[in-house]
């Protein structure tokens, strides 16, 4: 036997030698933690060919279900979009803004800064009939979902009957108490036949100097001994006592008094050589202990009993983990066990030489310090399965429970969620207690900043845009469409003079190789004609004032300018603002014009040169060009492959060729090819038409800004030698058209008069007001953005509106809140 001095002295210098791999390892794990944390972090993505897909409320309820539950509760992916790392997301937003509509949202593109750059995600919404909080928190979930609480609730049932029958718990309750409520009383000690001072049989016992009462700061000491079968039954061989930090306090072999029969060295470890020097009797023993023990000591250990009898010694506080950890008819579970379910530990292994009593002792100590620490409830939760599991039975209720409820907000409160409404009138159905109204949006603000953070999933409303247009007596209806024609005037232009005979159908031919044509209303004068444009796609007007204005069309220069009214003054402005929103920088507007069939056509009726625009950023032209009439810079048109297809194009409607696109079609490969040496294609979108067909026009995604803006202004010449049109996208990946605003009614209207006609367009003085309202909102939003906790999933709804009159879309921003980024 090694003398304990030495056993406790090398476990030490074990302990020391092995200090820093393991400190090695712990900062191994910290820097990985670290890595995993960054990569790890929460996102949202649409995929690139479904941002023009409307968002419903099915659609936003189904992110919102994954958001808050996700897969752990049975919720599935969005079919439409990709919330990435969900299980890091820490709480979920929804603000809507009510009477926002899209085309309210482009008018006030300029003043609602916050929310065009700080949310990378935008898409149409769907106006829906269903109010939209009540929609959110009336939803029903996934039957996934229903079916993972509903085996939950059984799981939950079932494990209550459990608990109520469970032994530790009938005999403790559920609450977590302090250590004195598991010290053994009087009366189950000499039931259990513990040594106690004045019972028959314990009169040559030694009394530790004890108090009459422990408290629940008391400290607990582990101890054990190992026994060997004498002539006068079993006798003390070793003892160990540790401290309730689990250090060894003693650890001492004992020699027996009387003649040893066996030494029981499978299970004491104790051999003949191993005693043959000690000297040491259990009465040195008994001195050492009540030098060691102090006055509130609490003896902790394994069946207990049989310690204290082979140690000839009363104590009255004692915990007992065979009597703590109780089994069903007085049974008791193996140490070695408990340890092993419990603690994840193995001891009394068959590779030991017999048992370690300071290793019993200090699995001991810990199972009592843990059950004291987790209380009864967790500890049979825990371990019910692996220690109790085969041995209790619960009859199965014949009684019919009721269905659980797959109302939202119902399974977000069953999931133990923070969930809560702030807005200005209480028109859903939800927990009164998590209703809160106000007059103001402000107060609504401020209420919600109060309280954010224990907020798990919230829903805000902001009214002020509604209340601002009910009180300004304007119509919806007419309003909206005041913000629609703001929108079409955006994407119209203006052109002319024309040749005399020149057609809607031959402008039509001219302007739609820079896009696709909306509709042309020709405006003749007394001597001469022009033409109104409205263009599908801003960047159809955009690239129509760049290459176009200045053409020479059968002798006449043409030019090409945008309307001028009040509601198109800050236009510029809007477009720089719009090729930096977050949604467009990296993307570029491409167009290809249709190849030259025969050269010998172009500009047949005259042999003047046709100039071709410096577009911003092009390259000079070279030589071959030279001053045209009234200052215009021109080109041999034999040296222009854009001037001749453009030239190409109007001669197939004076020649009545087959219709044809004016525009190639556009091969992704091509376009990778030729567009790829400018920086890395992330990804080409090429819309389709409702009759399947593709497009005359790309989208294309570049890694970085600086690529797009490579692509969209440098190389100007190289580009337009290869008959490709490029422009900075200007139209958000979630709008199909600028014009698919447009009602049948406008239509009417714009066939009427002009689209700058000002029973439309006349500037109202309520719309400084308006500016001023949606000024303090996106503010507000602003404030809130910034006060919610980090990983949070924000969304912003502008719910938009239909009726019977017409169908106002609305809007849906979509971010996850990322400090750290």
């Amino acid at each position: 036997m090694i003398p304990p001095t030495l056993s406790c002295s090398s476990r030490k210098r074990k302990e020391n030698t092995s200090t820093k791999p393991q400190e090695s390892k712990k900062m191994k794990r910290k820097m990985t933690d670290a890595d995993r944390v960054v990569h790890h972090i929460p996102r949202i993505s649409v995929p690139f060919a479904h941002l023009q897909q409307q968002v419903t409320l099915d659609m936003l309820t189904e992110l919102l279900h994954f958001a808050a539950l996700g897969k752990i509760n049975g919720a599935k992916q969005p079919s439409w979009c990709h919330l990435h790392h969900q299980k890091n997301i820490q709480g979920v937003n929804i603000v809507v803004l009510n009477g926002l509509s899209q085309c309210l949202f482009y008018q006030h593109f300029l003043t609602l800064q916050h929310l065009r750059t700080n949310y990378n995600t935008r898409l149409t919404f769907t106006p829906s009939a269903t109010d939209l909080p009540s929609g959110i928190f009336s939803s029903k979930v996934p039957e996934s979902v229903s079916s993972c609480f509903a085996q939950r609730d059984q799981e939950s049932n079932r494990l209550r009957d459990v608990m109520r029958l469970h032994p530790i718990i009938r005999k403790f309750g559920t609450e977590v108490k302090g250590l004195t409520a598991y010290t053994l009383p009087q009366e189950e000690m000499i039931k259990k036949h513990f040594p106690v001072r004045g019972m028959p049989g314990f009169e040559d016992f030694v009394s530790t100097e004890s108090d009459d009462c422990v408290t629940d700061r008391s400290p607990l000491y582990g101890v054990d001994c190992e026994m060997c079968l004498t002539e006068q039954g079993y006798e003390l061989a070793r003892v160990s006592l540790v401290d309730s930090s689990g250090t060894c306090l003693l650890d001492d072999l004992v020699r027996p008094p009387n003649r040893i029969l066996n030494y029981l060295t499978r299970f004491s470890g104790i051999t003949a050589a191993m005693l043959r020097p000690v000297t040491t009797v259990v009465k040195d023993v008994q001195v050492k202990l009540l030098r060691l023990l102090p006055r509130d000591a609490v003896l902790v250990g394994h069946s207990l009993e049989n310690d204290l009898r082979a140690l000839k010694l009363i104590h009255p506080h004692v915990i007992d983990t065979a009597l703590l950890y109780k089994k069903e008819f007085g049974q008791r579970f193996k140490l070695k066990v408990l340890a092993e379910a419990v603690l994840g530990k193995q001891i009394q292994t068959e590779e030991q030489n017999g048992h370690d009593p300071m290793e019993d002792a200090s699995a001991a100590l810990e199972l009592a310090q843990y059950f004291i620490k987790a209380g009864p409830r967790k500890v049979v939760e825990c371990h019910i399965d692996e220690l109790w599991g085969e041995s209790l039975t619960v009859s199965t209720p014949t009684d019919v429970q009721p269905a659980p409820s797959s109302r939202f907000a119902d399974v977000l409160q069953k999931s133990g969620q923070t969930v809560t409404f702030i807005g200005k009138r209480a028109d859903i159905t939800a927990n009164s207690s998590n209703q809160q109204w106000h007059s103001s949006d402000k107060e609504v603000l401020a209420s919600f900043r109060r309280q954010t953070a224990r907020l798990s999933f919230s829903l805000v409303q902001f009214s002020s845009v509604s209340e601002h247009m009910k009180n300004s007596g304007l119509q919806q209806e007419h309003h909206h469409q005041r913000l629609r024609a703001h929108l079409r005037q955006m994407c119209v232009v203006f052109a002319g003079p024309f040749p005399s005979g020149f057609g809607e159908r031959e402008v039509k031919r001219l302007f739609r190789c820079c896009g696709a044509v909306k509709c042309i209303r020709m405006l003749p004068t007394s001597h001469r004609m022009h033409a109104e444009i409205e263009f599908r796609l801003l960047e159809g007007a955009v690239l129509a004032v760049q290459t176009l204005s200045g053409h020479i069309v059968h002798g006449q220069h043409i030019r090409v300018q945008r309307p001028v009214n009040e509601s198109t003054l800050d236009l510029d402005l809007t477009l720089d603002a719009l090729k930096e929103d977050p949604l467009n920088m990296n993307h570029v507007h491409v167009m290809r014009l249709k190849p030259i069939v025969n050269p010998s056509h172009i500009l047949p009726h005259t042999n003047r040169p046709m100039p071709v625009p410096n577009a911003p950023g092009s390259h000079p032209i070279d030589n071959d060009t030279k001053p045209g009439e009234n200052g215009t810079t021109t080109i041999d048109a034999n040296n222009s492959k854009v001037a001749a297809s453009i030239n190409e194009t109007l001669m197939n409607g004076y020649n009545q060729l087959p219709q044809g696109p004016p525009a190639c079609a556009l091969s992704e490969n091509e376009l990778n090819e030729v567009f790829g040496h400018f920086g890395v294609v992330e990804k080409i979108l090429r819309p389709s038409k409702p009759n399947g067909r593709r497009a005359r026009h790309a989208c294309i995604k570049f890694q970085s800004p600086e690529c797009a803006a490579a692509a969209a202004l440098g190389s100007s010449e190289e580009l337009r030698d290869q008959r490709y049109l490029v422009c900075p996208s200007l139209t958000p990946g979630h709008l199909r058209s600028w014009a698919q605003e447009t009602t049948t009614e406008m239509e009417e209207v714009a066939v009427e008069g002009s689209f700058s006609n000002n029973t439309i367009t006349e500037n109202n003085p309520l719309d400084g007001k308006m500016e001023g309202v949606m000024k303090k909102l996106d503010d507000r939003l602003r404030k809130l953005f910034k006060s919610l906790p980090d990983r949070t999933l924000s969304v912003v709804v502008l719910p938009g509106q239909s009726s019977l009159n017409g169908h106002y879309p609305g809007l849906c921003f979509l971010e996850v809140k990322n400090v750290s980024l």
